[in-house]
């Protein structure tokens, strides 16, 4: 497994944590919900992107999913 990065939510890009993911970087954003602060690792196994939070495995199958999940939850800036 590659390097892993912690940053903010909203730090990154869409396509800077894409393009992270991709050459192998395991990405942990650190979000506030309700408050309280989440640590959500995202991953990319060269088939799959994951998206680990404290309650759910989320499983995208390609670029656009992943990208979606990214806006809809926030993990990254515009």
């Amino acid at each position: 497994m590659g390097d892993s990065h912690i940053v903010a939510a909203g730090e990154l890009t869409v396509e800077e944590l894409l393009d992270a993911l991709e050459a192998g970087e395991r990405v942990v954003v650190r979000t506030d919900f309700l408050g309280t602060e989440h640590e959500v690792t995202l991953r990319y196994d060269g088939s799959t992107f994951y998206c680990d939070t404290p309650t759910r495995l989320h499983r995208h199958q390609d670029r656009e999913e992943m990208r979606t999940c990214l806006r809809n939850q926030g993990y990254a800036s515009e």
